[in-house]
């Protein structure tokens, strides 16, 4: 099955334009700001990052309708943000403190929102990819017309589990986006260096599962690859998979030196194809935007920022008695 490189640019409004800008530019400055607090001691365990890969994220929430749903793997700061959970609980969830999503109990890695059908954070490799299919079936046994978001990086591409999801999702018609974050590294190994084949969409080929390679560097081709994806999935086609080709300028998580690459090839990337300043500039020429308009933006985003780090860090510890709460599913009442 031949690939299809989306290259064809939405037409978006001036204002979804500034959208895009304002979401991305939240993740980016919230991530610096989680390493900021990871630097300090106020979040433990691991901590992975989004930067760079904004434009991912936020092009695919661009495609979505209320009641898709999204589950995906640790590096999931930015997918909540995009979704539009709230900073504030994330952060604290980030710090361990009773006002997270989760209450403190799970951290960066373990987050969860049913308002916001946001199915995770999930700290095992690849473990997402078989309960995004599980999603999309719960939807298609509903026949609610609704479309899963299924993400997972170029590493946990090579993990067994995928091509079994595959498998049932193509047998079963499930309406489920495989999205594959291609960041080049996986945790520190280069691509070339542990995947056997250079585009990686091509191995849903044997399951007569589509797809294609998009820039993950630009919002609007994410967009319009992601409502490509979405109509195929809606009108019963089945899955579909998008190997986005993106790019992290911090190391797998905040423990990471990145030594196995060059701080020469991160600032080539950060100066030519920076998902970011790509829309700035697009505001900019086309006059979409002022440079006092972005400034504004900025500061507005600087101070969400900065009050979620205050109200997590005056946000409580959890108290003892929290660690036997959610454990176990209520029993539903028994009829006499």
């Amino acid at each position: 099955m031949a690939a299809r490189r989306t290259t064809k640019k939405s037409n978006v409004s001036a204002d979804e334009l500034k959208a895009y800008y304002r979401d991305m530019l939240l993740i980016r400055r919230f991530e610096e700001k989680a390493g900021q607090l990871y630097g300090m001691g106020l979040i433990g365990g691991f901590c992975h990052l989004y930067i760079g890969q904004e434009a991912v994220v936020v092009g695919l929430e661009a495609a979505a309708e209320e009641g898709d749903k999204r589950i995906t793997s640790y590096r999931d700061h930015g997918h909540m943000l995009a979704c539009g959970m709230d900073p504030n609980g994330v952060m604290a969830e980030l710090t361990g403190r009773e006002g997270g999503y989760s209450k403190g109990k799970g951290g960066s890695m373990h987050m969860f929102s049913k308002e916001k059908h946001f199915y995770g954070g999930h700290g095992i490799v690849a473990a997402q990819v078989p309960l995004g299919a599980g999603l999309a079936f719960a939807d298609k046994y509903k026949g609610n017309g609704r479309v899963t978001f299924t993400y997972f990086g170029d590493g946990a591409a090579n993990q067994g589990q995928v091509y079994e999801t595959f498998n049932m999702a193509a047998l079963w018609d499930l309406p489920v986006i495989f999205v594959i974050e291609n960041n080049q590294y996986a945790m520190g190994t280069a691509q070339k260096r542990s995947t056997s084949t250079e585009d990686i969409h091509t191995r849903g080929a044997p399951f007569g599962i589509p797809g294609e390679i998009v820039d993950g560097m630009d919002v609007l081709a994410v967009k319009e690859a992601g409502e490509k994806a979405v109509a195929h999935c809606r009108s019963g086609k089945g899955p579909y998979i998008l190997e986005i080709k993106t790019y992290r300028y911090r190391g797998h998580s905040m423990s990471d030196p990145a030594k196995y690459r060059t701080r020469e090839e991160v600032q080539k990337m950060r100066e030519e194809r920076d998902p970011i300043e790509a829309v700035r500039a697009m505001l900019l020429t086309g006059k979409h935007a002022s440079e006092d308009d972005l400034k504004a933006i900025d500061k507005e985003i600087k101070e969400i920022v900065n009050a979620s780090a205050e109200f997590s860090k005056e946000s409580p510890e959890p108290a003892l008695e929290e660690l036997w709460t959610d454990i176990y599913a209520e029993t539903a009442p028994q009829n006499a």
